[in-house]
């Protein structure tokens, strides 16, 4: 692995070996998501619990301070939204020279497999991982489902779509937990870290997911809405990083939570 590369990954991955990734890039297809609504103020209190955010180019460029501690996963992939006929249908959507010019940790891009647009994703993906090794920069795939999570997520489908991103080149894979996890990262040549998806019932629900993928092989988490949509994010982020980093059982990571949670509030 040449320099540079071997530079930006160690920046995404603590010296555990793990990672703590914060989704900020709902707005691209979703828009004004609740708790998203300004970025740079979701994260200022969330950044020194995060290795790296994952944000687009717009919310970077208008929210987030230049002076940015926490590594850069940019955004790269676009061209749909809630409203449009099929999420699927997204394309390379950012040049390698603004990639550079805002100086990218790495980069994320969204593959859906097993959609009609499978062919069209993959593509990209490959085009992707071509453009940016001259530049050593990491890509991070993301095996997107669109509105079909509770058909798609099970191992057998999620272990397919993962090594079909990695064989295309990509450095990390981001995919959605299932119970038998151990299946998705046997069968992945590069690290996979779990996605959020849809906010979850409680924290504990939340720690408990975490917990058991990293006990399956998962290197951490890129989660979003169950952090920045939970009643107490930094509390969240505080947790989930014991969790990630500390090697924190969720049962003791939830206590800390609610510690953390109700020192704020007598502060308040």
């Amino acid at each position: 692995m040449d320099w540079g590369m071997a530079n930006r990954m160690s920046k995404l991955f603590g010296k555990d070996g793990n990672c703590f990734y914060l989704a900020l890039d709902h707005g691209y297809f979703q828009g004004p998501t609740h708790g998203l609504e300004r970025p740079g103020a979701t994260l200022e209190p969330l950044e020194p619990f995060v290795d790296a955010i994952f944000v687009p180019r717009g919310s970077l460029r208008a929210a987030i301070p230049p002076a940015l501690k926490a590594g850069l996963i940019l955004r790269v992939s676009g061209g749909n939204s809630m409203v449009g006929e099929d999420l699927a249908n997204e394309e390379l959507a950012v040049s390698v020279d603004e990639i550079l010019r805002l100086n990218a940790t790495a980069v994320g891009y969204s593959a859906y497999v097993g959609s009609r647009y499978e062919h069209q994703t993959l593509m990209g993906l490959s085009r992707l991982v071509d453009l940016c090794a001259p530049y050593g920069i990491p890509v991070m795939a993301v095996t997107a489902v669109g509105r079909e999570l509770g058909q798609k997520q099970e191992s057998r489908f999620l272990s397919l779509a993962c090594r079909v991103c990695a064989e295309a080149g990509a450095n990390v894979v981001k995919t959605y937990y299932t119970e038998d996890f151990e299946r998705v990262v046997e069968g992945c040549p590069v690290p996979v870290v779990i996605a959020g998806g849809p906010k979850t019932e409680s924290q504990l629900e939340v720690l408990k997911f975490v917990h058991d993928g990293m006990s399956r092989g998962a290197r951490g988490v890129n989660l979003g809405r169950n952090i920045w949509q939970d009643a107490d994010p930094e509390a969240m982020a505080r947790a989930l990083r014991a969790v990630i980093h500390e090697q924190a059982g969720p049962e003791a990571a939830y206590d800390l939570y609610r510690s953390a949670s109700e020192a704020r509030g007598e502060r308040r």
